[in-house]
């Protein structure tokens, strides 16, 4: 996020400040060592508390009504600085969720304060604190990918159909590997949904999709060894508001075979073959 023309802020997930810093720091003093740039962490400093859902917007107004925080003055994906409650906090329209979402970055010193505060603007609403388990549920249904779950470092932009936030004219780390014909290759796995055809039937994480659909229970029973992947499962969920499964995966071709009525066949546990129809990423949006 930029806070000012000579001022970034970068955020990444909590486990993986260090090794990010740490990376700049390696690309700064090898590959561009002539930059006017300096890395501080400043992850002790703040404390990020985040106000997601449907009403969050009015959670906020109530805490301080003088700001607009309509979409035409605050939207996806902006940044603004804002007195809330009387302390001046960094909010970020973004969304891990795919919720309507405020992350607000407060001095760690006024977290409980503000903390408390917004459970009291919220009562009214039933608000209540979520943790990350409910997080990864309500991502999957918007089609969020997790870095490190849903990727390794193999996975790139492309493969996870967001060809669309790769500049074609910045330069960047990696822009050329991307060019690579590997790359963009249609073998490549690639980033889709699935529905077991039993909805109430959730995939192991991990499991493998089969090369070929086989119709039996037992995979020992119905194909011959060495077994054909196409992909895997990466993340599985049973999804409350949908009433059923859902996951999402790497698979071979995967963006050219979504929506297809494709049904593939997915290994479970005790080798049991598990019917999937391979979908787009989004399965809940509201």
């Amino acid at each position: 996020c930029k806070i000012d023309n000579e001022k970034f802020l970068m955020t990444t997930t909590t486990s993986n400040a260090a090794l990010v810093l740490d990376w700049i720091e390696e690309w700064l003093q090898t590959e561009w060592p002539d930059l006017d740039v300096y890395c501080t962490s400043v992850t002790d400093h703040w404390s990020t508390i985040i106000v997601t859902g449907p009403k969050s917007r009015e959670v906020l107004v109530k805490l301080n009504s003088q700001q607009n925080f309509d979409n035409d003055n605050f939207p996806f994906m902006t940044y603004k600085e804002i007195n809330i409650s009387g302390i001046l906090c960094r909010v970020f329209r973004i969304s891990f969720t795919g919720e309507l979402s405020y992350e607000i970055n407060v001095p760690w010193g006024y977290a409980l304060f503000l903390w408390n505060k917004i459970l009291k603007a919220g009562a009214e609403y039933n608000i209540t604190p979520y943790g990350t388990e409910a997080m990864h549920v309500l991502r999957a249904e918007k089609g969020y990918p997790i870095i490190g779950q849903d990727t390794d470092g193999t996975v790139t932009p492309l493969d996870l159909g967001m060809s669309w936030l790769v500049s074609k004219k910045k330069d960047f780390l990696g822009k050329r590997s991307l060019t690579r014909k590997y790359m963009q290759d249609n073998d490549r796995r690639q980033f889709v949904g699935f529905q077991t055809i039993n909805s109430k039937k959730v995939l192991p994480e991990g499991a493998q999709v089969l090369k070929t659909r086989v119709s039996k229970n037992k995979i020992n029973k119905a194909i011959d060894f060495p077994i054909k992947s196409d992909g895997h499962i990466t993340s599985s969920y049973y999804s409350p508001i949908l009433e059923r499964s859902i996951a999402l995966g790497l698979l071979r071709n995967g963006l050219d075979r979504i929506d297809k009525n494709e049904v593939v066949s997915v290994v479970g546990e005790n080798g049991e073959l598990i019917d999937a129809l391979i979908t787009g990423t989004t399965f809940y949006d509201y």
